[in-house]
Order: structure tokens, then C-alpha cells, then sequence
């Protein structure tokens, strides 16, 4: 009897220690729908985003999380004097009635880097993002990439 608790007691500690060195992205298995996108990019390419979204229904079915994560990258090396815009990624969320709104928005200036990002959002049918590129004080966003749709209830 001691030597199958001992067995059980070290299978539970080398499941434990795998799991605590699997990164994240891979613990995101817990998901009900988890997913990788990108990259998305501006027109011209001058500003990139990807990540991952990841969903979580309810035991019902009839409500959800949405979680994303990424990273908005600056890839205008040009300076603001010389037309230089910075990296803005904009999401919008369709909820059960297929209504569009916006839900999360980042900038970023620094070329060469990026910025991590996420959000979380509930009750969602649909998202989507799209790159663009903005003024280093704001402004409208210009230059920018297609909507990218990252995640739908249909394609569960």
C-alpha cells in the first residue's frame, strides 16, 4: 500500500513540474477555443499586431470570455518630422445580435519595439481587429490594414 501511494505521490509531482514548465501559451489548453492570429498589418506594412484568443463558454452555452493577448509593433523608422506615424491596433466585438461595437484600442510609438497588450470581453459572437497607423498626439488612424477576424462562435 506505501509503495502506491509513493508511485501516485511522484506521478503527481512530475505532472505538476511539467506543467509548471510549459509556458503559458501552452497552459492555454484549459480553453474551451484558444487560437493564435496574426500577424495584421497596416497598409504599407509600417505597423504590425499578433497574438492569441482564447474563449471560455459558460456549463450553459449561452454566455462566453473572451480573452486576447498580442503585441502592437512600431515599424516606421521614419521620424515624425519626415511623415513618421505610430502603430495602432483597434478591436470591435460582435455580441449575439451580430451588433458591432469597439471594444479595445492600443498605441504604440517606438519604433523599433512593441507593446504587450490584452482585454477581456464577455458575451461575444465575433472579433475582429485592424492595424493602423496614427499620429504621435492621436488623430484619426490612416493607413490601415482589413479587418482581420480572429474568432467567430461558427468556427467552434
Amino acid at each position: 500500500m506505501f509503495k502506491k501511494i509513493a508511485t501516485g505521490l511522484a506521478a503527481v509531482a512530475a505532472t505538476t513540474a511539467v506543467a509548471l514548465s510549459l509556458p503559458a501559451s501552452a497552459q492555454a489548453s484549459s480553453y474551451d477555443y484558444s487560437e493564435y492570429w496574426g500577424p495584421a498589418y497596416a497598409k504599407h506594412g509600417l505597423a504590425k499586431a499578433q497574438g492569441w484568443v482564447g474563449v471560455d463558454w459558460d456549463h450553459h452555452g449561452e454566455s462566453n470570455e473572451v480573452t486576447v493577448k498580442g503585441k502592437l509593433f512600431d515599424l516606421d523608422d521614419r521620424t515624425y518630422e519626415e511623415g513618421g506615424k505610430c502603430a495602432y491596433v483597434q478591436f470591435q466585438a460582435s455580441d449575439f445580435d451580430h451588433e458591432w461595437s469597439p471594444v479595445y484600442a492600443k498605441k504604440y510609438c517606438g519604433y523599433p519595439g512593441y507593446k504587450k497588450f490584452g482585454f477581456q470581453e464577455h458575451d461575444v459572437y465575433s472579433l475582429r481587429a485592424k492595424v493602423c497607423q496614427v499620429g504621435p498626439h492621436g488623430g484619426y488612424p490612416k493607413k490601415c490594414g482589413p479587418w482581420e477576424y480572429l474568432y467567430t462562435a461558427e468556427s467552434e
